[in-house]
């Protein structure tokens, strides 16, 4: 019985772990994660099924302040946007977040079509705009050259000849030597080098990696550079006395 018992618990113990490897290799290979703002129940449902065709992962809203709620609930890699919806037009939602400092990039799907309109869409903040209608292969193409400008689900980011950094496994590579980064610390890395020589503030990063976290202070923001710092290098990274910090790349 005592043999049977301990049995249980060490197969009830690999059983645990094997859940826990399965939930790390989901994180590793899942795919972008898109935020869809678009009131059309039908059109919706056409693009989600779309995007997720191509292995994207999709949230969908039908209104502006439901877009609200989420885009602070979850973090997304992409936001594709209607601007006529119900509560809050997408021009507003979206240039309220540009205001936050959430940079996520974003493309406008609409059929407001004059100049004026699509000067707008993109002074409100966003990446692209595409007008209604379209076919679903143009609006693929529209987000694979935002992957390509934003270096979006590239497994490895070259720093220099020498360093570089896997966006997937989270650790640098440096003279050949592999150095894991904690969740946060490769979050900032990642984000600091989409945004390479531009100054980042600390509340940029904190709107951008903590949207649906408590706030970090500012020690702990600092705390996580210097980690960063010790395996790069001091020079890579340039903190702007008063701004922020400002990813200088080779």
């Amino acid at each position: 019985m005592f043999i049977y018992g301990n049995f249980n618990r060490i197969l009830l113990s690999h059983c645990v772990e094997a859940i826990y490897t399965l939930f790390l290799l989901y994180d590793i290979l899942v795919f972008m994660k898109i935020l869809l703002l678009e009131d059309d129940l039908i059109l919706n449902e056409i693009i989600e099924e779309f995007l997720e065709s191509l292995e994207y992962k999709v949230v969908s809203v039908y209104d502006g302040m439901k877009a609200s709620e989420v885009i602070y609930d979850e973090q997304f890699d992409l936001m594709i946007l209607d601007v006529n919806v119900p509560n809050m037009t997408g021009f507003e939602f979206l240039k309220s977040l540009r205001e936050n400092n959430i940079t996520t990039p974003a493309i406008f799907i609409t059929s407001l079509n004059s100049v004026e309109d699509i000067e707008e869409g993109f002074n409100s903040g966003a990446d692209d705009y595409l007008k209604k209608p379209f076919e679903l292969k143009e609006l693929e193409l529209r987000i694979n050259n935002i992957k390509r400008l934003l270096h979006l689900e590239e497994d490895e980011l070259k720093i220099d000849e020498n360093i570089s950094f896997n966006t997937k496994l989270n650790y640098i590579e440096k003279n050949s030597n592999k150095t894991k980064l904690p969740l946060k610390e490769a979050q900032i890395l990642k984000y600091l080098l989409s945004n390479t020589n531009r100054c980042v503030s600390q509340d940029e990063l904190s709107s951008n990696i903590w949207s649906y976290e408590g706030a970090p202070t500012s020690s702990t923001i600092r705390t996580y550079i210097k980690n960063i710092r010790k395996i790069l290098g001091e020079e890579y990274i340039e903190t702007i006395k008063g701004v922020g910090y400002r990813f200088n790349k080779k």
